[in-house]
């Protein structure tokens, strides 16, 4: 299998240097990742500066780019071989509830499957001594698994693995985004010349983390995979601003204006 494998940790994380071991043992592996950390850049695409691939020593390729230019470098410069599957990670923490909103490792994944492949971000929770190898076991047996996998066009898995060793997982839950509490206050502070610079705050603590949803299964040491769909439309909305427009008679309006 053709695999495209990115990240938004950079092309010298750990993570994503780990899955490609695992994963290059029975694949196609095509690594290409941002020369930096590019941690909450989201969707972001690079529109006004040209796009520089550097070929590592590993035969890592890094970008001065996002996580979404490096993804359509791999699938739309007709440089690498096209790819069955795009991977994003492993990132270096979990993407839970509402961060998959700013996650570069989740945009990348995305971008994959707006140009028409299947696609998972993967991440792993914690702060520090990663283990990565449980992670990329989960990726590796999941792939196994992936001519049966029920994953639609407008579809992307969000899969985080709890920190532990891998006899340590308690099992694997298909889950909901869970949310959290807004983040706190942004840091105000000084740069050496006096001026003012901010800091983000720490993110919320978690709002909506009952059972079924990724906190949750997380919080059980399970893996959680959590379907994502790339179409934004709140269908269980269409219906009641369809019953607004009718009322608010927008559109009489405008006629009887026209008249």
């Amino acid at each position: 299998m053709n695999i495209l494998l990115s990240n938004d940790d950079s092309a010298f994380a750990k993570g994503i240097q780990v899955l490609y071991q695992t994963l290059a043992l029975h694949h196609n592996v095509t690594v290409i990742a941002p020369d930096r950390n590019c941690s909450g850049a989201s969707n972001a695409l690079s529109l006004h500066d040209p796009l520089r691939l550097t070929q590592l020593e590993n035969g890592f390729y890094a970008v001065n780019g996002t996580p979404s230019d490096c993804v359509q470098l791999g699938v739309n410069s007709h440089r690498f071989p096209s790819p069955d599957i795009v991977i994003s990670g492993i990132n270096h923490g979990a993407n839970l509830g509402d961060d998959v909103i700013y996650s570069g490792t989740v945009a990348a994944a995305t971008e994959g499957r707006h140009l028409g492949c299947p696609a998972l971000a993967v991440s792993i929770d914690g702060y520090q001594d990663w283990q990565f190898e449980t992670a990329a076991h989960v990726i590796a047996t999941l792939l196994d698994s992936l001519s049966s996998l029920p994953m639609n066009n407008h579809q992307i898995l969000n899969i985080n693995v709890p920190n532990v060793p891998i006899e340590q997982l308690s099992g694997w839950s298909i889950t909901r985004l869970g949310s959290r509490h807004k983040a706190e206050n942004m840091v105000q502070s000084s740069d050496p010349f006096g001026r003012d610079i901010f800091w983000y705050g720490r993110l919320g603590s978690e709002q909506d983390a009952g059972p079924g949803t990724d906190f949750y299964a997380i919080g059980q040491q399970q893996v959680s995979i959590t379907p994502i769909s790339i179409d934004m439309t709140d269908h269980q909305g269409l219906a009641s601003l369809n019953h607004w427009l009718d009322n608010a008679r927008l559109n009489n309006n405008e006629q009887d204006q026209g008249q």
